[in-house]
């Protein structure tokens, strides 16, 4: 199961680096997860200023 960024996200890139696999990039107007590379590790969630990382 992967962690998802919901909408309230507000593209401050915290998540991205903390992502060990690169699992994170920059979408149009947030921040992205894909499925296929995350570990669901949840070291986004544990950074994430507005709380808009969960698990899927």
């Amino acid at each position: 199961m992967a962690h998802v960024i919901e909408a309230s996200c507000i593209s401050c890139g915290t998540c991205e680096g903390e992502c060990p696999v690169d699992a994170i990039t920059q979408g149009d107007t947030q921040y992205l997860i894909c499925a296929d590379t995350c570990i669901d590790c949840g070291a986004c969630a544990a950074v994430c200023p507005v709380d808009a990382i969960h698990a899927e």
